[in-house]
């Protein structure tokens, strides 16, 4: 039976994560860094200093760097750490590589999402700033596209409470903690209905949930308030960790570059045939890519339309520094571990544990402070990501039900029972599971790029001609 719910999910998924919606996001990040003349090459400086340095006087709930980290919370998590292992293993060192043309494209994309976010925002009685892809389908394609709209806050319901939001990330945590503490599964107690699991994973479960439940009580202010302590302290330390780890091992760069673009056009090169084709690599590179950054999908508008700022190009630049620090610094730096230590050649390992194998082997410290580093990041950075698709869920859900705050309390429960669910499903469902609904979410959002892409050319330029940067 599982075997049969297995094969299906992995059907589904192929289908869904087929060469069309690559395409799709792909040729939307082109023309968009076409429309734009390669912003995120020339303007990376001004949208890095205007990333630390807050608009004064901008409208808004939080400031643009508490929403860049809240935007940051959700995407900086497994997808960095697990999700990189994941790809390289499936799809050859090549994926990498398309990983991070995927993320160069992507980063005009997250501008062109944060930039509308801002545009056509609006604030609801309360006085809570609200936007996203569902509004700015609506107020800029007009409401004959509401339906689409609806589409996207429906699949961003799903995302959040079947995907990124709630599964992987708890899969990936309690992965983490169980590698550290029971490696072996010496301590085990069987749970009725599921099976044998141990001890660890059911703590670290109940542990997880009670804190989840305990801020998402706080709503927006409190989550951007932990994702601004949380995620700059956390990405500092693994990023140093990889430095240390690249330096020691440096010897091995060179051959690793190589072995990820030779992988890139032609994986048998360097798999010796266990990863088939150059759209293999590509499939699970872009994917993965967009499940780490979720430039395309939607979700970091949300975060970036609650930013106190006048400007929408500035809130766009600041959303653009989120996919350059998530993959183009981050997801490269775990590849290049995991590529240059092997691990990826390890048989019988599977998410988390690559990248452990990566560390344990290229840093010089003992396995067991290895092990606790990279403990450490992955349950941080998963749970910042937890709270964030909290709250990317249920403003989804806000918009689809009109505002109805017992739907959202309802929603949160059920949030909070899914994160519960988490460490028990196995790691290729969770992560098919996720992929689905990924690429449905950015469907519609896609779409709305692509309609609204020349709003965004004309905005960019009559900012930049006024100079306002200046």
């Amino acid at each position: 039976m599982f075997d049969t719910f297995s094969n299906l999910l992995v059907k589904i998924d192929d289908i869904v994560w087929g060469i069309p919606l690559m395409v799709l996001i792909l040729a939307g990040g082109i023309l968009l860094t076409i429309r734009l003349r390669l912003m995120q090459t020339h303007k990376l400086g001004l949208a890095l200093k205007w990333m630390i340095k807050n608009e004064e006087g901008g409208k808004g709930e939080v400031s643009s760097f508490a929403a860049l980290c809240t935007a940051l919370s959700a995407t900086i998590g497994t997808g960095n750490i697990v999700g990189v292992a994941t790809a390289v293993c499936a799809g050859g060192p090549g994926a990498l590589f398309w990983m991070l043309v995927a993320a160069f494209l992507g980063m005009a994309t997250k501008y062109a999402e944060g930039l509308l976010a801002v545009k056509y925002r609006t604030v609801d009685e309360e006085g809570h700033t609200l936007g996203g892809p569902f509004y700015y389908i609506e107020r800029g394609m007009g409401l004959r596209w509401k339906w689409l709209a609806k589409l996207f806050a429906f699949f961003g319901i799903c995302v959040g409470l079947f995907g990124i939001g709630t599964f992987s990330q708890v899969n990936g945590i309690s992965s983490a903690i169980k590698n550290f503490f029971d490696p072996d599964t010496l301590h085990a107690v069987t749970l009725p209905g599921l099976g044998t699991y141990s001890i660890a994973v059911v703590i670290s479960s109940l542990v997880l949930t009670l804190f989840v439940a305990l801020v998402l009580i706080g709503g927006l202010k409190r989550i951007a308030g932990v994702s601004q302590i949380v995620v700059p302290f956390m990405a500092v330390i693994y990023v140093l960790s990889v430095v240390i780890l690249i330096l020691c091992n440096l010897k091995a760069l060179p051959g690793a570059v190589v072995t990820i673009v030779t992988g890139a056009f032609n994986p048998r090169a360097v798999t010796g045939g266990v990863v088939g084709s150059m759209i293999v690599a590509m499939q699970k590179g872009v994917a993965r890519g967009i499940f780490s950054n979720e430039a395309g999908l939607g979700s970091a508008p949300i975060a970036a339309a609650a930013a106190q700022t006048h400007e929408p190009v500035r809130q766009g630049l600041v959303s653009m520094t989120g996919t350059f620090i998530d993959t183009i610094v981050i997801c490269t730096m775990t590849g290049l571990s995991i590529v240059m230590t092997g691990a990826w050649q390890v048989e019988g390992l599977e998410g988390v544990q690559v990248t452990t194998y990566a560390f344990q082997h290229g840093l010089p410290f003992s396995n067991q402070v290895c092990s606790f580093i990279l403990m450490i990041c992955l349950v941080f950075f998963a749970f910042t990501t937890i709270l964030g698709w909290d709250y990317y869920s249920e403003r989804c859900l806000e918009y689809l039900s009109g505002g109805k705050k017992r739907s959202v309390m309802v929603f949160r429960w059920l949030y909070i029972i899914a994160v519960f669910m988490g460490p028990y499903m196995t790691v290729s469902e969770v992560w098919t599971i996720a992929d689905i609904f990924n690429g449905l979410m950015a469907i519609p959002n896609m779409i709305a790029l692509f309609a609204l892409s020349g709003v965004v050319a004309h905005e960019t330029k009559a900012f930049f001609q006024a100079g306002k940067h200046l």
